[in-house]
């Protein structure tokens, strides 16, 4: 981590909690050039490519 990274929020919970949506949108919503899918579905844990709206929803 770099000084910009831990200033980027000024409660370590905050900062915990934008690691887990960014972990939950490059599992579930980001595809993947070599897998040319998403980690979960590769997995079997999803079967469909999760929009941002899911993401959140």
């Amino acid at each position: 981590m770099t000084r910009l990274t831990n200033a980027f929020s000024k409660k370590w919970e905050n900062l915990e909690a934008s690691y887990y949506l960014w972990l939950a949108f490059y599992s579930f919503c980001r595809i993947h050039k070599t897998l040319r899918v998403t980690p979960t579905i590769e997995s079997g844990v999803a079967d469909h490519i999760w929009s941002i709206a899911e993401l959140l929803g």
